[in-house]
């Protein structure tokens, strides 16, 4: 096995902007992520919990994906765009990449 490194992107981002969010990675070239709900958290704004909600429509989501080093200033700047309006959260962190070796 042979690993290569990238960067691991990570977005908590309210429901409504979601669709915004997946459209404007598809257009910085961003192959594949994925999403799920969130249940609750702790931030800035204070706690929060999707109980007692009716629909996922005011609720959190985390996304994730993984893109190499030269794609992360372009993919940042849409991304931080979007997020930086509403609550939300962006982090990027190192990671490696598993892949089977090519004989």
């Amino acid at each position: 096995m042979q690993t290569f490194a990238k960067k691991r992107v990570e977005i908590l981002i309210e429901r409504p902007l979601l669709k915004r969010l997946t459209e404007e990675l598809a257009r910085t070239g961003v192959s594949g992520f994925s999403v799920v709900p969130l249940a609750a958290g702790r931030g800035q704004a204070g706690q929060w919990e999707s109980d007692g909600q009716i629909g996922d429509a005011a609720g959190m989501f985390a996304l994730w994906c993984i893109v190499d080093a030269g794609r992360l200033d372009g993919l940042l700047q849409a991304v931080f765009a979007i997020v930086s309006q509403q609550v939300g959260l962006v982090s990027v962190s190192d990671v490696e990449v598993v892949r089977p070796e090519r004989f």
